[in-house]
């Protein structure tokens, strides 16, 4: 994918991974619960690929992690 935003979508993927780990979840717990694939949250997750989601995926995976979704996407 390419985008002016690249920082910013592998950012969201860290904070993703971050999440996910501190609630105790495997990227296979995480696809399950969202009805993704693990390859589509190891690729959101990675660092060498630029991968977006859709506002539902976003939406899906908060809820999931039990954050908001302005906490994925905030700058820090």
């Amino acid at each position: 994918m390419i985008t002016e935003f690249s920082e910013r979508y592998i950012t969201l993927g860290l904070k993703i991974a971050y999440y996910r780990k501190k609630a105790g979840l495997t990227q296979e717990n995480l696809a399950e619960r969202t009805g993704k694939s693990v390859n589509f949250i190891a690729q959101v997750e990675g660092t060498g690929t630029v991968r977006g989601v859709s506002l539902e995926t976003l939406f899906k995976i908060a809820q999931v992690l039990n954050v908001s979704p302005s906490k994925l996407l905030e700058d820090d």
